[in-house]
C-alpha cells in the first residue's frame, strides 16, 4: 500500500492537472451554448440523413452510433507532453491521468446529445432499460481511452504526426465499429477486426439495451469491450515507458509542447 500511495498522490495531481486545463479552455456556459449544440448538431445532422436516405429506423441507427462516436473521439484525442518525463512516477501513469477527463468529458457529452437529440427524432427510451447506456457509454469512452494512451507513446517523439494519427484512428473507428454501417456489410476479415478496436463491442450492447436484447447478450458485448480497452491499456504500459526513455536517450523528444 505504501508502494501505490505516491503513484495514487501523481495521479490525482496530474488529473488535476488536466481538468484545470479544460477548465482554462471552456466554462460551464461555453460549454453548453458553445460544444454541447454542436455535438448535438452533428448527431441530429447524422439521424436527418437517415430519415432522407431511407426511415426511422435507419435514423435511430446513425443517432446512437454517431452519439457513441462522440465518446470514443475524445477518448482518442490525447495530446503529447513531453515534460512528463520528468515525473517520479512512469510517465504512462501521468499522461493516462491527466488526460482522464478527455473520457469523463466523452462519455457525458455521448449521453447528453443521445438523450437530447434521440427523443427529437422520437427515438423511444426504453425506462429503466436505458440507465444502462449511461455506464456501457462511459466503457466505451474509457476503452478509446486506451487506444489513445498506446497511440500517444507511438508519437510521442514525433509531434508533428499527432494531429494525422488522431484524425486517422477516429475516421477509422467510425468507417469499421458499427457506427454508420452494420457490421455485417463488411467482410468477415474487416468485421474480425472491428471487435478488437474501441467502441464496436459497446456500441452492440447499448443497441442491444435499445432492441430489447437478453441481458446476458448485452453484458457479454460489455465484457469484450471491457477486455479490449484492457489490452490496448496494456499495450501502452509495455511501450509507453520504452519509448519515453528511448526519446529521452536520443534527445529527440520536442520539449516545446
Amino acid at each position: 500500500m505504501r508502494r501505490l500511495a505516491p503513484i495514487a498522490n501523481v495521479m490525482r495531481h496530474a488529473f488535476a492537472a488536466g481538468v484545470a486545463d479544460y477548465r482554462a479552455i471552456f466554462t460551464w456556459r461555453s460549454w453548453t451554448l458553445g460544444w454541447m449544440v454542436r455535438v448535438v448538431a452533428q448527431v441530429s445532422f447524422f439521424g436527418l440523413i437517415g430519415l432522407r436516405v431511407a426511415d426511422e429506423r435507419s435514423a435511430f441507427y446513425l443517432l446512437i452510433g454517431n452519439a457513441l462516436a462522440v465518446a470514443a473521439q475524445a477518448g482518442i484525442f490525447s495530446g503529447t507532453l513531453p515534460l512528463l518525463v520528468a515525473s517520479p512516477t512512469s510517465p504512462v501513469v501521468v499522461f493516462a491521468a491527466r488526460g482522464a477527463y478527455l473520457a469523463v468529458d466523452g462519455a457525458l457529452s455521448a449521453v447528453l446529445a443521445l438523450f437530447i437529440a434521440g427523443p427529437l427524432f422520437g427515438l423511444h427510451l426504453p425506462w429503466p432499460r436505458v440507465l444502462a447506456v449511461i455506464p456501457l457509454t462511459g466503457l466505451v469512452a474509457l476503452s478509446a481511452y486506451c487506444l489513445g494512451t498506446f497511440l500517444a507513446g507511438i508519437v510521442f517523439r514525433f509531434r508533428e504526426i499527432n494531429g494525422l494519427v488522431v484524425n486517422t484512428t477516429y475516421v477509422g473507428l467510425m468507417a469499421a465499429c458499427g457506427v454508420n454501417v452494420p457490421l455485417s456489410y463488411y467482410p468477415k476479415a474487416i468485421e474480425w477486426l472491428s471487435h478488437a478496436l474501441p467502441l464496436t463491442n459497446g456500441l452492440l450492447a447499448i443497441r442491444g439495451v435499445f432492441a430489447g436484447a437478453a441481458v446476458s447478450s448485452i453484458l457479454g458485448h460489455a465484457g469484450v469491450e471491457a477486455l479490449v480497452g484492457a489490452a490496448w491499456l496494456t499495450l501502452a504500459l509495455l511501450t509507453f515507458n520504452r519509448l519515453a526513455s528511448r526519446g529521452r536517450l536520443d534527445g529527440s523528444l520536442d520539449y516545446g509542447a
